[in-house]
């Protein structure tokens, strides 16, 4: 039998991470190879054309899963009945711009979209907020759309994750499909916390940890984790643009293991609504080791932190704790 189209919502779609992520959904990336599914394509009204340049061209690639294509500018039509959200659109940083000033844009524009996905999502809509800052955009989405339930709200920490996992393949030359079980804690900002105390990698001899075969406590607590947090801000050097491909495949990782699963013994990283596990506070969007099942992710309990893990964990609490402040201070 068939299935049933998904309806998956883009917004920024006419954007360069839009541009990247739709061929890979249409492509079956995301749900997998034999998910038909149906675009809805959001952007602002003064990329309207640039947007149905990007329908005309996903008509031409001819992919056999793409069911239908809606591009528009208008966040009700473009929220109606979608089970898959990726809120990719919100106001980047500005040179002289403040923190504030960045957080009272995308505050206004995630209190509008939110409301549009309440009133208009499929009932268990999923969504994943990739724009920055995107833990807190994500709370604020939370806010504004009840209904959605808290745990189906989640926000984009597997690039980080994706990146960690880069950065130990390439120092030890292995397949970086050999290595797992790095963790991201915390904020998607240069506070997070790539952790590898946990990650192992694949060997001949079996499964071998990844301190253990790195062999040097310097690099891993120093420049690993510096290299991780400040690999978005490289790649903007390096393409004078911000990082697009790396991103949408890893929304692409996001949602395909949120709905299809993660493999036995193997955890990924995720934004959700912290529970109070790990002693981080209850109510943040902060990113934990989770495991997917029956599109459902749980976090991984009984993991040991050491002191310097427990510090990092914390600090960057303390960011989310405070960005989430100062969001708020934005409403009123």
């Amino acid at each position: 039998m068939a299935k049933d189209p998904v309806r998956v919502l883009v917004t920024g779609a006419a954007g360069q991470i839009g541009y990247a992520l739709v061929p890979m959904i249409a492509r079956g990336v995301m749900l997998g190879p034999d998910q038909p599914v149906i675009l809805h394509m959001l952007d602002i009204p003064p990329a309207a054309e640039a947007l149905n340049g990007v329908k005309m061209e996903l008509v031409d690639a001819a992919f056999p899963l793409l069911k239908g294509v809606v591009a528009t500018t208008d966040a009700v039509e473009a929220c109606t009945g979608v089970n898959v959200a990726v809120m990719v659109g919100g106001f980047p940083r500005k040179e002289g711009m403040e923190r504030k000033d960045v957080m009272a844009k995308n505050v206004s524009i995630y209190k509008s979209q939110a409301s549009a996905l309440e009133q208009h999502a499929a009932p268990n809509c999923k969504v994943l907020v990739v724009a920055n800052p995107a833990n807190t955009n994500a709370l604020i989405l939370k806010e504004f759309a009840p209904s959605i339930p808290a745990k189906n709200i989640t926000c984009l920490t597997r690039l980080d994750h994706n990146r960690a996992l880069g950065q130990i393949s390439e120092r030890l030359g292995v397949q970086v499909s050999d290595v797992k079980n790095a963790i991201i804690w915390g904020n998607h900002s240069s506070t997070q916390y790539p952790d590898v105390n946990h990650a192992t990698v694949k060997t001949p001899a079996g499964e071998k940890p990844v301190r253990e075969l790195v062999a040097d406590d310097a690099w891993l607590n120093g420049e690993f984790i510096s290299t991780v947090q400040q690999r978005g801000a490289a790649i903007i050097k390096a393409r004078k643009l911000s990082s697009a491909l790396s991103a949408a495949s890893s929304a692409c990782d996001h949602i395909r293991d949120w709905v299809l699963g993660t493999p036995e013994g193997t955890f990924v990283s995720m934004g959700v609504y912290s529970d109070g596990s790990y002693n981080v506070p209850a109510g943040l969007i902060y990113s934990f080791p989770v495991t997917c099942k029956n599109g459902e992710w749980s976090i991984v309990q009984g993991l040991s932190i050491d002191e310097f893990s427990r510090k990092k964990l914390d600090l960057t609490a303390a960011e989310l704790s405070e960005e989430k402040d100062l969001a708020y201070s934005c409403l009123s």
